[in-house]
């Protein structure tokens, strides 16, 4: 649901020029993803920071059981982005036109084009966003505030430009699948560094995996301590000083 969401909005915003614009029309078209994953159930790493973080201050399961979970629910996740980008590679003939090619490329770069630093932060501050939706979702009380806030998120994470491990899957992904007749279609030839940069797989800037592990470690700072940790100490303060007197 994630990776439909990238390619979903990158469709709607291919195309349109104003400043800004693009952004909040990915972002509206976009927010649906976490309303699917949340109602029905399924599994999503960043919602699982929080939630795991949770389980274990909670003494409900231990560290192991914690780390074995969220790596489990990435291998998912990665999987089912990936499978949705090949599938889109390989019958999306829309998704060919020179409008999207360069509106993915576009988006690809940018994502790729962050340093080590830029990329973590903005993935501490996409999970902080997108899982503060998440607790309010659990708070809610009827149907329509679930559906609400859980919208909201993933809108406010992807126009406000932030990275998201999952997502970035599927921004990225298919933009280095199309590589190979980008300068074909879209008559701009591939550079070193800017928005028609050249994807790869690796871990050097510009590279699929180097973004996928700083995005990622943003995420897990922002989900269990931003979100997770400090939802745990203002929900039970009493607890929590006890706690903090037996450490001490």
């Amino acid at each position: 649901m994630t990776a439909f969401g990238a390619i979903l909005g990158l469709s709607v915003s291919a195309g349109v020029p104003w400043p800004g614009i693009p952004n909040l029309v990915m972002g509206v078209v976009f927010g649906f993803s976490l309303v699917i994953i949340l109602i029905s159930g399924a599994s999503l790493v960043t919602a699982d920071i929080v939630l795991g973080i949770t389980g274990i201050f909670h003494k409900r399961i231990s560290w192991l059981q914690f780390l074995l979970f969220i790596v489990v629910s990435y291998i998912g996740n990665a999987i089912g982005s990936m499978m949705v980008s090949l599938l889109v590679y390989f019958g999306g003939s829309g998704h060919s036109t020179a409008s999207w090619l360069l509106r993915a490329r576009q988006i690809a770069a940018s994502k790729t084009g962050l340093t080590d630093l830029q990329a973590f932060a903005m993935g501490i501050f996409c999970t902080w966003i997108l899982q503060t939706a998440v607790v309010l979702f659990f708070l809610m009380r009827s149907e329509t505030g679930k559906i609400t806030i859980a919208y909201y998120g993933p809108l406010a994470f992807v126009a406000g430009m932030t990275e998201h491990c999952i997502a970035n899957i599927g921004f990225i992904a298919l933009p280095i699948l199309q590589q190979t007749f980008f300068s074909e279609i879209t008559g701009k030839v591939l550079t070193a560094a800017g928005p028609t940069a050249q994807l790869s797989w690796e871990f050097s800037q510009y590279g699929w995996a180097h973004n996928q592990i700083f995005t990622l470690m943003g995420n897990f700072v922002g989900g269990a301590v931003l979100v997770g940790l400090m939802i745990h100490f203002i929900s039970n303060p009493h607890r929590v000083m006890l706690l903090y007197k037996s450490f001490i």
